[in-house]
């Protein structure tokens, strides 16, 4: 009997080795197939994460670039939240709010807390507990507080867009404009809410303005849409329905500042063809607190994706921050003549749900008669959310609208917006809708040409003229396998399974430079042979150039990709950790294909 057992115990024991060792097999074999699973999902939910996040890097190079005391000026803090209840552990680690934000919440109030984040995208249990009336720092440069304006002004109506936005955020909001506008030039506030489903914005909302008709009757009207129709045409409900003289389209999470609302309509009174925007002091999503952000000019990169840039170089040689100064572009918050802002045709009412709008306006603003200034000595703080609910994924919609604004202003340029989506040069298949009335409206207004915008307005825009192939780029050895950026702090690109994201587009120029992956600052880095090691990198163009690094390749559709100074080819091996890899290194034959070819040169 006991060696009958002891028999049992022995073939089981050999079973399970067997059994661990298929398992550890068949995961070492997949190893590589989870890791690119794994990555894929994280390019596709981050990608356009990466996107929104380098406006606020374009914000913080400018911050550190420009000259002046813009750290001195404090951020502001809220009292913190007391509770008489113990802290408990958080229950959130990984939550975006709770990684900076430490209240000592209770366990049902960390629940809470997070489950308002989620739904809102930025700290609404925080919001519901601060005073409506609570005072903002003065960020403004000292040289504005000293500036005088005209007594008579033009009258002005102020439009708040929202969708299922937190109630406590709408009423400060209104709070502050109400507060912080002289009495003779606030002529309304205009609620367009773009389909919210949220109980409160109805009674709750209605209650607190029927509050404020007991003191100034009729000043806050709402209009209110049957389902979400996208910000355009809900900024355009809000200009319909204005009254006043001049029209500032704001979202409805933000503060305006004392005095912001004189440097506008100073400028629009001197000259009714402008279209304006305050600065955006950045108030954050975690603790909204404030942090100052300086003047910047509202720029945007081939697929019309909006960020910060600098001032032409004539604006800072004035060493005068609190002038106004020419953008090429607005954001999307703007303040224009109400009659102005119809002759020049609006918006685009063909735009879809958020994205591309405002890069449009500034387009056709320069082209057809007006112009675009940022005001620094006005300034409105805005909270910068965590995610935006109302659209989890805004590629397909940006890329749609970027090609319909494409089509009509961009002329031959349009193919730069093709490249910079990884389109093909003719015929993207995409259904940008009907564009007849802005050609129209184009014809009519006499627009310049989209060249005469980026000789003149946006010189920083690289015309690309020199593009002779783009897309992805693959070796024959592994058409699996794309060449890509990397992580996007990193200067390393890595060999990766295709996904035809961002982090994926090439371009190749006729001097010779490769790009590889997504602009930082309006400009993709070049790949570089290090000259020595076998580790390809990534550096800025215009560096490489400055330091003269090898950054220049000869390359033929089909053929290899070698370097013109070091002789080397970029080329793929494997690794040390059995996985292809890319390598700078002695030319072996091998061949790349790039995925569109648009000049004979490359063929």
């Amino acid at each position: 009997m006991r060696l009958g057992w002891m028999r049992c115990l022995v073939l089981a024991l050999f079973v399970t080795g067997i059994l661990l060792y298929v398992v550890i097999k068949q995961i070492w074999t997949h190893k590589e197939f989870l890791q690119q699973a794994q990555q894929d999902f994280s390019v596709l939910s981050q990608e356009i994460l990466h996107k929104l996040d380098e406006i606020e890097s374009h914000m913080q190079a400018i911050v550190h670039s420009v000259q002046g005391d813009v750290h001195a000026v404090k951020s502001i803090k809220h009292p913190t939240v007391k509770r008489e209840k113990k802290a408990t552990v958080n229950l959130f680690p990984n939550s975006q709010l709770f990684e900076r934000w430490h209240p000592g919440l209770s366990a049902e109030e960390q629940r809470e807390a997070e489950e308002l984040f989620q739904r809102y995208g930025y700290n609404v249990f925080l919001s519901d507990r601060l005073p409506l009336d609570r005072e903002l720092p003065e960020t403004r440069d000292h040289r504005c507080l000293t500036k005088e304006y005209p007594s008579e002004l033009p009258t002005i109506s102020v439009v708040l867009i929202y969708l299922d936005e937190a109630l406590s955020v709408i009423k400060r909001a209104i709070f502050s404009v109400i507060s912080r506008t002289s009495v003779h030039l606030l002529k309304e506030i205009i609620l367009v809410d773009d389909g919210s489903s949220n109980e409160d914005l109805q009674g709750g909302l209605n209650a607190f303005i029927s509050d404020i008709h007991k003191t100034r009757p009729g000043l806050v009207k709402k209009v209110r849409h049957a389902e979400q129709m996208g910000l355009t045409v809900a900024r355009l409900s809000g200009w319909e329905a204005a009254t006043g003289d001049v029209v500032a389209i704001l979202d409805a999470h933000v503060e305006v500042h004392v005095g912001w609302a004189e440097p506008l309509l100073a400028r629009i009174q001197a000259d009714r063809t402008l279209v304006l925007s305050p600065v955006f002091d950045k108030v954050n999503f975690y603790n909204l607190e404030l942090t100052p952000y300086p003047a910047a000019a509202h720029g945007f990169d081939w697929a019309l994706w909006c960020q910060y840039v600098f001032f032409r170089q004539e604006w800072y040689n004035h060493n005068d921050p609190s002038l106004p100064a020419k953008s090429p572009s607005v954001m999307g918050i703007l303040v224009v003549d109400r009659l102005f802002f119809g002759e020049i045709g609006t918006l685009d009412r063909g735009m879809k749900t958020y994205g591309g709008e405002n890069v449009e306006l500034g387009i056709r603003v320069w082209l057809c008669g007006g112009s675009i200034e940022i005001i620094p000595c006005s300034k409105v703080a805005h909270i910068e959310r965590a995610h935006k609910p109302y659209a989890q994924n805004l590629n397909d919609v940006m890329k749609r609208n970027a090609l319909r604004v494409a089509e009509v202003w961009l002329d031959e340029y349009k193919i730069n917006v093709n490249a910079a989506w990884g389109l093909p040069p003719m015929n993207h298949g995409v259904d940008i809708g009907d564009i007849s009335e802005r050609k129209r409206l184009k014809e009519r207004l006499q627009c310049k040409p989209f060249k005469w915008y980026l000789d003149n307005i946006y010189p920083q825009l690289d015309p690309q003229d020199d593009l002779l192939g783009y897309g992805v780029l693959i070796n024959s050895q592994k058409k699996d396998a794309c060449v890509d950026q990397g992580h996007v702090s990193g200067n390393s690109p890595i060999l990766y399974k295709c996904h035809h994201q961002f982090s994926q587009l090439c371009n190749y120029k006729s001097h010779g430079e490769i790009t590889i992956g997504m602009g930082m600052f309006l400009e993709r880095r070049c790949l570089v042979d290090p000259g020595s090691g076998r580790q390809p990198l990534l550096h800025k163009c215009t560096e490489s150039k400055q330091k003269k690094l090898y950054m220049y390749w000869d390359f033929k559709q089909g053929q290899a990709i070698k370097n013109r100074d070091t002789g080397r080819c970029f080329e793929i091996a494997m690794g040390p950790d059995g996985y292809h890899q890319l390598y700078i290194q002695e030319c072996s034959g091998q061949r790349w294909r790039i995925e569109y070819v648009i000049r004979d040169e490359m063929k």
